[in-house]
């Protein structure tokens, strides 16, 4: 009988407080995001529907490199699992409507490499509600059942039906010491003033696991804090260089394809520059061979003409001898003598009109002879006109094939089923000053994010199917309408602890 294969999944187990700053090398980026991503899309991290969409456009720039019209068409995204299944049923939306808006973002990511976008999408995802929150649950002194958070920045209760927004948060500078006694667990805060927080878990087994994610979480806060080894900051040197070197890298291939394109689009302009100047010259020859034709049609004509006024001339010089003749004739009777007169001004009128027609030709002779005259001069500026094109097209030709395309751990001791941690620093003060500063430049990083994530929202809001929303939705977009965060939230039950635990 054949056995079913078993996947194992290597995670992460303490997650970065600042990804940017502490995934040094490159291939634990790549890993850290790949969990992440998943974590998200099994709805194991909550993500509002905008930064999902944001996210996801983060992560196809990540797959698929820069948005290109021609290569990424519509239905390129089909196959892909871009966003959780919670966030396409609480709209009304088609597969192809949520690939529009994750392109629109997509194609604003233009320049950013793989290492980049990964990058980019573990800054956002950093600032969610449930990033790097371990929960267990636990029972207070009372009975009630509640949830415990362990992250990067300290220990949170919560209200089991609300894992985004704690009851109360111990930050890890403010905690003294935590302690577990069979199932019994212990909170001793900083400040002596406020009470002990205990609470009882399900198994021995999962106190001693909170107490480990306490301790590794709590070395890492400190860690952040100091300066770094000489070991980590070696490595964040070579991680620096080779990030560098790969920019330089990019910018290169970047130049190369610049110039490339340059190339083509100035070689593009020249043939078609080229194609331009072979038209013309084609025109001009055409022009030209009609200037000839034209030429010696005038040059017949006006030969035509001119002959014809020469005979019109011998006719009127014959028309005025027979005047002259008829003149001299003599008329004996009196009709004979008005018949004469009749004939002699027959006679004049004829010889007057062959003069007047005769005139007439010789200045359609002359008119002939000019425009013979100015087609020749047409003929001989088409002719240069030619000439000109001709050299251009050479030097052009030239110049087209001339141009080339630019190829240390604290101590602990576990006695019997009993466990104390004690948490040591002698700067607290400064710790806490330097979290309140991290936490300001947070706040001014966010706000452009939000800003688009706002527009987003309220494009799609009219879309959204009210009575899909679950309970995260719901209480995500309270803590939005109150202007609470993931930082300022901590901020506001940490000052509120006292209050609740008296």
């Amino acid at each position: 009988m054949a056995l079913e294969p078993v996947t194992f999944h290597f995670l992460a187990k303490f997650y970065p407080e600042n990804a940017e700053e502490e995934l040094v090398q490159e291939i634990t980026q790549h890993l850290f995001f790949l969990q992440v991503k998943k974590q998200i899309l099994d709805e194991k991290i909550y993500c509002p529907p905008e930064a999902s969409v944001l996210l996801a456009s983060y992560a196809v720039q990540a797959k698929y490199g820069d948005y290109d019209p021609n290569v990424h068409k519509r239905g390129f995204l089909a196959q892909e699992e871009l966003l959780p299944k919670r966030v396409i049923n609480l709209y009304q939306m088609t597969p192809e409507m949520w690939e529009e808006r994750i392109t629109a973002w997509y194609a604003e990511h233009r320049g950013r490499a793989r290492d980049e976008a990964e990058m980019e999408y573990l800054k956002i995802a950093q600032d969610l509600e449930m990033y790097g929150v371990n929960y267990f649950a636990i029972r207070n002194k009372k009975g009630t059942e509640l949830l415990l958070g362990v992250d990067a920045l300290g220990l949170h209760i919560y209200d089991p039906d609300n894992r985004l927004t704690p009851k109360i948060s111990f930050p890890w500078n403010e905690i003294r010491n935590i302690s577990y006694s069979d199932k019994e667990f212990t909170i001793k805060p900083l400040d002596k003033k406020i009470d002990v927080f205990k609470f009882n878990s399900s198994k021995l087994r999962v106190n001693k696991l909170i107490l480990q994610l306490c301790i590794g979480n709590h070395d890492l806060f400190m860690r952040r804090r100091k300066a770094d080894s000489l070991e980590v900051q070696q490595m964040k040197a070579q991680a620096r260089e080779e990030k560098a070197r790969k920019q330089m890298e990019r910018q290169r291939l970047a130049r190369e394809k610049q110039m490339r394109e340059e190339a083509e689009r100035k070689r593009d302009e020249l043939e078609r520059r080229l194609m331009q100047l072979k038209e013309e010259a084609t025109m001009a020859n055409e022009a030209l061979m009609r200037s000839e034709e034209t030429a010696d049609l005038l040059a017949e004509k006006a030969q035509i003409t001119e002959e014809e006024a020469k005979l019109l001339a011998q006719k009127a010089a014959e028309a005025e001898q027979e005047m002259q003749r008829i003149k001299a004739t003599a008329i004996r009777t009196e009709e004979e003598k008005r018949l004469m007169e009749q004939k002699v001004l027959e006679a004049e009128m004829l010889a007057l009109k062959m003069a007047e027609e005769s005139e007439r030709r010789a200045k359609e002779a002359d008119q002939l002879k000019q425009d013979l005259q100015e087609a020749r001069e047409s003929e001989r500026r088409a002719k240069q006109k030619l000439l000109e094109i001709t050299s251009k097209s050479s030097y052009t030709s030239m110049n087209s094939s001339t141009t080339a395309l630019p190829t240390d751990l604290p101590s602990f001791n576990l006695i019997s089923e009993s466990l104390s941690f004690d948490f040591k620093d002698t700067d607290m003060k400064r710790l806490s000053m330097e979290i309140e500063k991290e936490k300001v430049e947070y706040m001014e990083k966010s706000k452009h994010l939000q800003e688009q994530l706002n527009e987003l929202k309220t494009e799609i809001e009219a879309l959204k199917l009210k009575e899909r929303e679950t309970a995260l939705d719901i209480l995500h977009n309270e803590n939005g309408s109150r202007g609470n965060s993931k930082h300022n939230t901590i901020k506001k039950v940490s000052e509120g602890s006292s209050l609740y635990l008296a």
